[in-house]
Formats: C-alpha cells, structure tokens, sequence
C-alpha cells in the first residue's frame, strides 16, 4: 500500500513539484529572449517603417515588386513601377524601403 501513497506524492512531493517547474521555466525564459522579444522588435521597426513612408520613396513589396511611391493613403499605397505604370498595393504589403542602389536595405542584425 505505501506504493500508492508514493504515487499520489503524499510523501513528500511539496517541494519536488516547485523543482520540477523550474526547467518549464527556463525554457520559457530562453524561448522569450531568443524568439518571442526579437520578433517584436521587428514588427515594431517594420510598424514604423510604414507610419513613415512618404511619396517619392522607392520600396519593395513583400511579393518582390519594387516602385516608387506616388500615393498613400491609410490603406493603400499606389506605386509607379515602369513609366506611367501604378499600382495599388495595401499598406501592409509593402515590405522593406530600398537603396539608391536598389537593392533593399538589409534587416539590423544584433552587434555585440
């Protein structure tokens, strides 16, 4: 009968069951600091990235087209990509400003 007893953690489990959580939690610890808080710092720049776009800007789309910004509006963005050629993109869709180059501006990578 004293297996049943050990079974229902009568003898004592109070303090195993707080040390058995303690590797839940660095886990969770080390999922936040490597994938959940440098992912929210991306879509905070990617969020301001797009409050601050103006006319005139050159951009890439997230589907790879890029163009010119002629217009915005809160949801669309129109863009010029060839002469006299505009399309309506949504705001959202817009993925990354380019350089003089043309080439997109490569993402912030963490130094040090």
């Amino acid at each position: 009968m004293t297996g049943v007893a050990y079974a229902a953690g009568g003898a004592g489990g109070g303090a195993g069951g707080i040390a058995s959580f303690i590797p839940l939690i660095l886990i969770f610890g080390v999922f936040y600091f490597m994938l959940i808080r440098p992912q929210q710092k991306q879509a905070k720049l990617q969020q301001q990235f797009l409050n601050e776009m103006k006319i005139g800007n050159k951009v890439v789309t997230k589907g790879g087209i890029h163009g010119t910004i002629t217009g915005l509006t809160e949801s669309v963005v129109t863009l010029e990509i060839a002469d006299k050629v505009r399309i309506k993109v949504s705001r959202s869709s817009i993925g990354s400003p380019l350089t003089k180059e043309g080439a997109p501006v490569p993402a912030k990578t963490k130094s040090g």
